[in-house]
């Protein structure tokens, strides 16, 4: 993570989590699961979600869901870290539309001490993500869908990350307590970056955009153990198509209960690994969460 995530960011990655979104809410984008995301991230470089199937005698649904979260901290260290998320989620029949937005801010100071000045108020997380995905449930055990996701991120050096996802997907088991699948597909991804995050140490000069295409591939697995209890795992690789160099790795396990029939506690473990990384920028991103989710219907 950059040098300034420090401690409010670690703060907010355990106060918040991507919107608790139903259980079917396409996985490719973030995570597996309803009511069950656990982090903070709705977006990571690709997707890391995909749209299980329900059984086929319940599959029309509506879905939406909220979720927010505020840490204050005073004395040693003065910090304020706000979060904020919301999903939906339409099923009719063989078509699925979801739809996704979360937003993760955070401040940190610290006062005046003996001969030690007060450090001024320094933001140390600012990103904001949104999503879309349509999946069309084929015949058999094949989905096709199209994925749409955007993100931006201060310490990551983007003022947009904009990536596009079509694909096909194949079920292998598809029940309702267990759904094990996988996907194949290509990622488009173009970058526009912060103009603070172009000059190298080295004098050089990044340029203002960039475009990379990829091959993607991923495997997700979800149980349902019990009706208040379920478990879930997902991991995709990215390998550029020009760049040998430029591949990406996302995962996440997540493990979520429910506490009544509107709130669930998730927690998960996330990761984003970037070989292709800006420079000055770390590879690898991880966020380990907990959060309190509602979902409205």
């Amino acid at each position: 993570m950059s040098a300034k995530t420090t401690l409010p960011a670690i703060l907010v990655a355990l106060l918040v989590a991507t919107p608790a979104f139903a259980d079917d809410v396409p996985a490719g984008t973030a995570g597996t699961g309803a009511a069950t995301k656990g982090k903070s991230d709705i977006v990571t470089d690709t997707k890391v979600e995909t749209a299980a199937k329900k059984d086929p005698k319940d599959k029309d649904a509506t879905e939406w869901s909220v979720q927010g979260g505020l840490l204050a901290t005073s004395g040693n260290t003065q910090s304020l870290a706000v979060t904020g998320g919301t999903a939906f989620r339409l099923r009719k029949k063989d078509d699925q539309l979801s739809a996704a937005a979360a937003v993760n801010y955070a401040r940190a100071s610290t006062p005046a001490k003996g001969d030690k000045p007060a450090t001024p108020a320094d933001t140390t997380v600012e990103n904001y993500q949104a999503k879309v995905r349509y999946d069309r449930f084929i015949s058999g055990s094949f989905v096709g869908f199209l994925g749409v996701q955007g993100r931006r991120d201060r310490f990551a050096g983007l003022d947009l990350r904009l990536q596009i996802d079509p694909g096909v997907g194949y079920y292998f088991i598809d029940t309702k307590p267990i759904v094990f699948w996988a996907e194949l597909g290509y990622d488009f991804m173009h970058d526009i970056r912060r103009d603070d995050a172009l000059l190298q140490k080295d004098g050089t000069t990044l340029d203002k955009s960039s475009s990379v295409h990829s091959a993607r591939a991923f495997v997700g697995y979800k149980n349902k153990i019990n009706a208040g209890t379920a478990i879930s795992f997902a991991l995709e690789y990215l390998q550029g198509l020009s760049n040998t160099d430029a591949y990406r790795f996302n995962g996440e396990m997540i493990v979520s209960a429910k506490l009544t029939k509107t709130f669930s506690l998730a927690t998960s473990f996330a990761f984003r690994y970037d070989h292709a990384a800006l420079p000055g920028k770390e590879k690898l991103d991880t966020v380990t969460a907990a959060s309190l989710v509602y979902s409205i219907f």
